[in-house]
């Protein structure tokens, strides 16, 4: 994802793929209601075909209506995370980002100009350079590593077993089933095939960094539901636990980290999934801003103030997903607490926006330490039916594909494109010829960054007041004076 986003923006991007061939198992089997909108933001949601939202859901295992908030869902479920990698690796290297496969990291330095990385490739011992590197690469990031980025959290305490298995007849707990020696998942992944998840009350954390075998997960899914799943046929075996960490920092110098590189989790709602995408989609316009000398000071910085507390707010979440789902007796009182603020429409939309992404706010988007300005700043632009006199696009999110921000002229206002003109070489001006029905209400003018966020907003007869100093906070220093 975040080779297509500095493709987008015309930055060459290379990516070190430890695997030489791609990924056919899939940890992830979906993604939240927030990303769907950054795949549309991108033109890529069409690539997955007719896709099905869960309207409800869960948080902890209590049942919650997630079409509370506008846009909400339980996001998407049943898609598989090779098929969500394959489009994404066709869309980059579409636009020309170049994998190279087989490439594990061994070394890496950084100066002023630059870092310098060695690696093990089938044909030997490679070097390369580049102005700047970001750790993708897991929770066991090598990149991290090198780097010497702290990675604190909790160590884990449980343990879920999993397996893929084909040939088995097992009724389906889509959503998990709580009992008193633990709790499974049961959903179907393909034709004829079955995940099955398990935790087992009191089993505890393997001393081993290896898959369960089949019989392993075979016997603790009998002891916790009775059913017997022996006869099937195993076609991958893996874990997960409830291991929570997150990098002290996201940025050190010239070395970058996004998505599990930067935070793990226990996996909960496919907030991890969408949150690494969330990562490059707010990193990618950043990165390319500063190597193509456009950014202003500070920006590069924006990514770990902004995305460090989304990570923290993941964490804090599923820890507590965690203690209500998978918990005992004990967890009774606190399962009633929750039930009991969950009565409440506000808590409710709460949950919801945390769990799906769709609440993110990157605060102080206009500049002012007081937080004044206004109410759609910072928050997402959601989608709405335009018709543009200049690029047709027909939809907001249709405007982000070529990954640029843009200015929205809603009132027809001269002033606002004749303040915004001198950015023209990195955002467009956008004049629907009608104002569009569903589009925000109570602005006549909107800033909205590559990534979908909303930088400024002008109100009703306010014209451009404040979005010249908006441009330049995000955009850098207008096209005649960037040399001044």
């Amino acid at each position: 994802m975040l080779a297509g986003e500095l493709r987008l923006a015309g930055v060459d991007a290379v990516v070190l793929e430890r695997l030489t061939e791609p990924m056919r198992q899939s940890r992830a089997l979906g993604f939240s209601a927030r990303t769907m909108e950054e795949f549309g933001q991108r033109g890529l949601l069409e690539h997955f075909g007719d896709l099905g939202v869960i309207p409800v859901g869960h948080f902890g295992g209590m049942p919650l209506d997630y079409t509370i908030v506008p846009g909400g869902n339980f996001g998407v479920r049943g898609v598989p995370q090779a098929l969500t990698e394959s489009i994404l690796h066709t869309w980059a290297t579409g636009r020309g980002a170049e994998i190279r496969r087989g490439w594990e990291l061994t070394a890496l330095t950084t100066d002023d100009e630059g870092v310098e990385v060695r690696a093990n490739t089938p044909d030997g011992e490679r070097g390369l350079r580049a102005r700047y590197i970001v750790g993708c690469d897991g929770a066991r990031s090598a990149v991290r590593t090198l780097a010497g980025i702290d990675f604190p959290g909790y160590e884990a305490t449980i343990e879920m077993l999993m397996a893929d298995v084909s040939d088995v007849q097992v009724r389906l707990r889509p959503t998990g089933e709580l009992g008193e020696a633990g709790m499974v998942v049961v959903l179907p992944v393909g034709p004829n095939t079955t995940r099955v998840v398990v935790f087992e009350r009191g089993a505890g954390v393997r001393p081993t960094s290896q898959p369960p075998t089949f019989q392993e997960v075979a016997d603790a899914f009998k002891r916790v539901t009775g059913d017997d799943i022996h006869a099937g046929t195993p076609r991958w075996l893996s874990y997960f636990t409830d291991s929570s960490r997150q990098a002290a920092t996201y940025r050190k110098d010239r070395v970058l980290l996004a998505g599990d590189a930067a935070h793990i989790h226990m996996p909960i709602g496919a907030q991890g999934i969408s949150a690494g995408v969330g990562d490059a989609v707010n990193l990618g316009w950043k990165l390319a801003a500063e190597l193509h000398g456009t950014a202003p000071e500070g920006l590069l910085d924006t990514y770990h103030e902004e995305r460090h507390p989304v990570g923290a707010r993941i964490l804090a979440n599923t820890l507590t997903q965690r203690s209500l789902y998978l918990g005992g007796p004990e967890m009774d009182p606190m399962r009633s607490v929750f039930a009991e603020l969950m009565e409440y429409e506000d808590a409710r939309k709460l949950l919801v926006g945390m769990v799906t992404g769709l609440d993110i706010t990157y605060g102080d988007t206009d500049g002012d330490a007081d937080g004044g300005g206004h109410p759609l700043l910072g928050r997402r632009l959601p989608d709405f039916g335009l018709t543009d006199e200049t690029s047709g696009a027909g939809t907001a999110y249709a405007l982000l594909h070529g990954g640029r921000g843009f200015v929205l002229d809603l009132a027809a206002d001269d002033t606002v494109p004749a303040a915004a003109e001198p950015w023209s070489d990195r955002i467009d001006v956008v004049r629907p010829k009608t104002r569009p029905e569903d589009a925000p209400e109570g602005v006549d003018a909107l800033l909205v960054r590559p990534d979908g966020y909303i930088a400024w907003a002008g109100g009703p007869g306010a014209g451009p007041d404040g979005l010249t100093e908006a441009l330049g906070r995000w955009f850098g220093a207008p096209r005649d004076n960037r040399h001044n």
